[in-house]
């Protein structure tokens, strides 16, 4: 079942629901109320805040028609407005689509060089360590605890990995040799470390607390912040409050920019579809413009002047204007064979001379081109009616005679 809209409208009211997919608040205006009404009415809600046009550079119109209504009520003035009017959307949204992104300024203050080390030895993780070497491997922690304590962190490094060798499913032992990566200058390597931890453990408030300081001196504020938060869900510690506060403010710059650009991004795809639109209904109408006849003279189109009067055999009902398939023709007669065939000097002749006086049909019988194209205008394809008809007509009308002796005649006795 087809839509109770016209194509061009559907489309208008398409691009009219993705702006407001990306501008929600644009429903806020009074001039929607009633769309948010209706939005409401099933259930849904409309965020709060007041719209702000999201492109400025677009002289403040609205993505899915701006003053589109205000011109549309004005009196078309031409073929070339329109153009000039299609040229300057498409020219204004290639200069919107070209603009440069913006670059996000960040406090840079304390991020330093990747590391670039081999990957350090992870242990064998299908091993099942027995319980002396999970006692070792205790040992060797407090003996890494211990150098680390002394800030010796090159050797607390190689008591962790001789306990992680002993005991690779600890995830503690991975967190913690990672935190002396950390103080060795050497995010990277933390990292490492904190994902082979939180690989063994998802739940370890001390991987996501290293793993967001080694991002933060990488100068990846973001994640830093997301690892920091969870820590700080996980296991409230003050050094990790503060850290997190350290990189918030670049954090929430990062993202807003993030979503600014993905706005931008869903606008651009908007004006793109739009201008795709705009050119296809161009192109749509210059094939109605060359589909429509370019007929010479007025009246009927293709040169007959007058069209077909109702005096023509078979009366050619409804035949005045243009269009295929044209109601009341015998047949549904398509009008684009007709001007097909008025393009003949020899057709457009005969018919000019038949509509001059249609008792000249006779005269073309004869003649193939002629009569097949009289018959596809003839009702039921019956000539004889038709001579018949144009004989009547050709004809001077004339009084009705009486004649004495009819059964209707009487006698008034007056000659």
């Amino acid at each position: 079942m087809a839509a109770p809209m016209q194509h061009e409208d559907l489309l208008k009211l398409k691009s009219f629901i993705e702006f407001v997919d990306s501008n929600p608040t644009v429903l806020n205006l009074p001039q929607l109320q009633f769309v948010k009404d209706f939005v409401e009415k099933f259930g849904g809600t409309v965020p709060a805040g007041d719209f702000k046009m999201p492109d400025a550079s677009a002289g403040g119109k609205c993505p899915f028609g701006g003053d589109a209504g205000a011109k549309a009520k004005k009196p078309a003035t031409g073929a070339a407005d329109s153009a000039d009017t299609n040229a300057s959307e498409d020219s204004e949204d290639e200069e919107s689509l070209s603009e440069p992104e913006s670059d996000v300024e960040l406090d840079m203050e304390g991020v330093i060089e990747a590391d670039s080390d081999p990957a350090q030895p992870m242990g064998d993780s299908a091993k099942e360590p027995t319980e002396e070497e999970v006692d070792q491997a205790g040992d060797l922690r407090a003996q890494a605890a211990s150098a680390y304590g002394q800030q010796k962190f090159d050797e607390a490094i190689a008591f962790y990995t001789k306990a992680i060798e002993l005991n690779p499913g600890n995830a503690l032992f991975h967190a913690k040799r990672g935190q002396a990566f950390l103080k060795l200058k050497k995010p990277n390597a933390c990292i490492r470390d904190c994902d082979k931890a939180l690989e063994l453990n998802c739940d370890s408030a001390a991987a996501y607390k290293f793993r967001g300081r080694a991002r933060r001196l990488l100068g990846d504020f973001e994640l830093a912040a997301k690892d920091l938060r969870q820590a700080c869900k996980l296991d409230f510690d003050e050094e990790t409050d503060e850290w997190l506060k350290e990189v918030t403010p670049n954090a929430k710059k990062i993202e807003q920019h993030r979503v600014k650009q993905e706005r931008r991004q869903a606008e651009r795809k908007i004006k793109e579809r739009q201008r795709a639109q705009r050119r296809a209904r161009k192109e749509q109408a210059k094939q109605s413009a060359s589909s429509g006849g370019g007929g010479s003279a007025g009246g009927f189109p293709g040169g007959f002047p007058g069209g077909f009067p109702g005096g023509f055999p078979g009366g050619f009902p409804g035949a005045a204007g243009g269009g295929g398939g044209m109601p009341g023709m015998p047949g549904g007669v398509d009008m684009a064979d007709l001007m097909g065939a008025m393009k003949d000097p020899e057709v457009a002749a005969a018919m000019q001379d038949i509509l001059g006086n249609p008792a000249n049909i006779s005269k073309y019988v004869s003649n193939p081109k002629i009569f097949n194209l009289i018959k596809k205008f003839v009702p039921g394809g019956d000539l004889g009616a038709a001579f018949a008809q144009a004989e009547e007509k050709s004809g001077e009308p004339s009084e009705p005679k009486t004649k004495k002796g009819s059964a209707d005649f009487v006698d008034d006795g007056l000659d």
